[in-house]
């Protein structure tokens, strides 16, 4: 049986290279990072280099690079000290943000009954920076923006540089979960006006586990883990050298390869959507995703014109012809709940038909799309 990979946006298969790196750093580095002695100064000598290489892709101090678990340690850090230690009395962001984002500013909501403002979005999931602007112009009130650069699940691109710029003119504080934009695009956080973001190694090819915080210099956040002084005091806890060291890896070469990985990336989403438009009749891509300048050349989701008993069946006939791809997030994964996305913005005929995530990598191929197509241009019919 074929066997297609199209769930990128959930995970990456690890490059080669970074397996063997890693590889290498385990057998031969095994020292603790925080010990004084030849072994742990070795381990402590690769962290600070890596620290030193994604400071220097993203133009920013190595100190403002904090090494964590990954993408949603990295947003909890930050929204929770926000609040707890900066004085953060308001957060805006969106229905449309990661459950890393919405389920914490929930809890920051009931234990310090921070208030919480949703913007408005669009027909088709984009924020309304109009009435963003009107929401940071309605208070003085110190307040945290906290909206996503890219969307994981139907992929519409945020103008971060323009978020940063209403920020900074109405004195908020800026974050973005930058997860599914980190390794995929070029950012120059020295020029964007964000103050936080979030970044998990494994959605560019990277080892699992592993990601970073960017804490920009002088902000007074505070650690969430307490014990040791890892991590300039900001998180407790041995570093996974072995981890640190993949991530490093994987991200030198997502942005070594970058050009010409999104080209042919871009050309696998341009092909997809061609095919299905003309073996689907009906077909709809939600969100910006069927747009290849407000959209992330990655993923696309697509709406399927087909009723709810046949519905539901569908993941698991892609999956019995080896098809992988995600109904939601693959954080919602085993929840019946649909997409808190989709149902932010989607009109409500839309929601009663399934809508699925396709997402891309270099692994993947136009031979791989036409088999995909196909399989479900077969189960339609049917």
């Amino acid at each position: 049986m074929k066997k297609v990979y199209f769930d990128n946006a959930a995970t990456t298969q690890i490059r080669e290279e970074v397996v063997e790196r890693m590889a290498q750093v385990m057998r031969d580095v095994y020292g603790n990072p925080s010990s004084t002695h030849t072994f742990g100064r070795s381990a402590k000598t690769l962290i600070e280099q890596a620290r030193k290489t994604v400071a220097k892709i993203l133009n920013v101090a190595a100190s403002e690079i904090i090494f964590t678990s990954g993408g949603t340690e990295a947003d909890n850090l930050i929204l929770n000290s926000a609040v707890r230690d900066l004085g953060v009395k308001r957060i805006i962001t969106s229905k449309i943000e990661h459950h890393a984002v919405l389920h914490t500013i929930d809890k920051l909501h009931d234990v310090f009954g921070t208030e919480i403002i949703y913007v408005n979005l669009d027909d088709c999931g984009r924020v309304n920076l109009n009435h963003l602007e009107e929401v940071l112009k309605s208070s003085n009130e110190k307040t945290l923006v906290s909206l996503m650069h890219v969307n994981n699940e139907v992929g519409n691109l945020l103008d971060i540089a323009k978020v940063g710029e209403l920020c900074s003119v109405h004195k908020a504080l800026f974050h973005s979960d930058t997860v599914q934009s980190i390794g995929h695009y070029e950012l120059d956080l020295s020029q964007v006006k964000v103050d936080f973001t979030a970044v998990s190694a494994h959605k560019f090819h990277g080892p699992k586990g592993v990601g970073f915080a960017y804490i920009r210099k002088n902000s007074g956040l505070q650690p969430l883990i307490f014990g040791g002084e890892q991590e300039r005091g900001f998180r407790a806890g041995t570093e996974a050298v072995h981890n640190i060291v993949g991530l490093e890896e994987a991200l030198k070469l997502a942005y070594q390869n970058l050009d010409e990985e999104r080209e042919y990336i871009t050309s696998l989403k341009r092909h997809f959507t061609d095919l299905l438009k003309k073996e689907i009749p009906g077909v709809k891509f939600n969100g910006d995703c069927g747009d290849f300048v407000n959209s992330t050349y990655t993923l696309i989701n697509v709406c399927l014109p087909m009723s709810q008993e046949k519905a539901l069946m569908l993941l698991f006939q892609l999956d019995l012809h080896g098809i992988a791809c995600s109904k939601g997030s693959a954080c919602q994964s085993g929840s019946d709940k649909g997409s808190h996305v989709l149902n932010a913005f989607l009109p409500a005929e839309d929601l009663k038909k399934p809508s699925l995530r396709f997402s891309f990598s270099r692994y993947n191929t136009k031979e791989d799309i036409e088999y995909v197509v196909n399989v479900l241009k077969e189960f339609m019919e049917k």
